[in-house]
């Protein structure tokens, strides 16, 4: 089960879901990733590649899969100002972003086709969207960040193993009433990737660090060499 990442669709990736359950499978998500410390991990490696960003001026940053757009909450603990524009391909978890952080700018549409100029932004963040794509997928999406990012990526997602499984099958079997994070925490992890894996991914796009965190997270840091 764990030997290749599962091609299986997660319900969250049909986007014809625009209704309520979108809603509650958002709000579990917020206190799953609050439990876990999944956005300490952004946090890190948001670090890792803003130093070259100059500090008389908003950091520019752009959340692909922006989901309920948690990392507006925590980038406060970067000291430093910042400006976020969130991305979804879902319109109804677009409408929560927009209602939840009413000066948030949230836009509709997808992370491989950007409706942006080039170097519109300093860093593109991504948390637990990858894995919802496949290698080739993957690659024409970091292209596209590339295009759209001056200083660098984050990527915070899954790593796939036996404890990952077992660990959010438990977590999500015992606590969640949302029908969608059930089913589609457990098939998450199952399509989550090696190191291996994100760093084929990930290479020549820059300075690649791929790095461990808990809760069965990875985080990658791609950054820029000189544009």
């Amino acid at each position: 089960m764990f030997g290749a990442r599962s091609t299986t669709r997660e319900i969250m990736d049909d986007m014809s879901i625009t209704d309520g359950r979108i809603d509650a499978a958002l709000r579990e998500l917020t206190v799953i990733n609050r439990f876990l410390g999944g956005h300490r991990v952004s946090l890190h490696g948001l670090r890792r590649v803003i130093e070259s960003v100059p500090k008389n001026r908003p950091l520019r940053i752009l959340d692909c899969g922006a989901g309920g757009s948690d990392l507006v909450q925590t980038l406060g603990e970067l000291h430093r100002p910042f400006i976020v524009t969130a991305l979804d391909l879902n319109f109804r978890s677009c409408q929560y972003s927009a209602t939840r952080f009413r000066a948030l700018s949230v836009v509709n549409g997808p992370a491989h086709r950007l409706p942006f100029r080039d170097r519109s932004f300093d860093i593109v963040h991504a948390a637990m969207f990858c894995h919802h794509f496949s290698a080739a997928e993957l690659n024409t999406i970091l292209s596209e960040w590339s295009r759209v990012a001056s200083t660098g990526i984050v990527i915070n997602d899954l790593r796939r193993s036996v404890p990952a499984f077992l660990g959010i099958a438990f977590l999500t079997g015992i606590f969640s009433k949302s029908p969608m994070v059930r089913n589609d925490g457990p098939l998450s992890v199952r399509r989550g990737f090696l190191k291996n894996e994100l760093a084929a991914i990930a290479s020549g796009y820059g300075e690649v660090t791929i790095t461990p965190h808990w809760a069965f997270r990875w985080l990658v840091s791609i950054a820029f060499t000189a544009k």
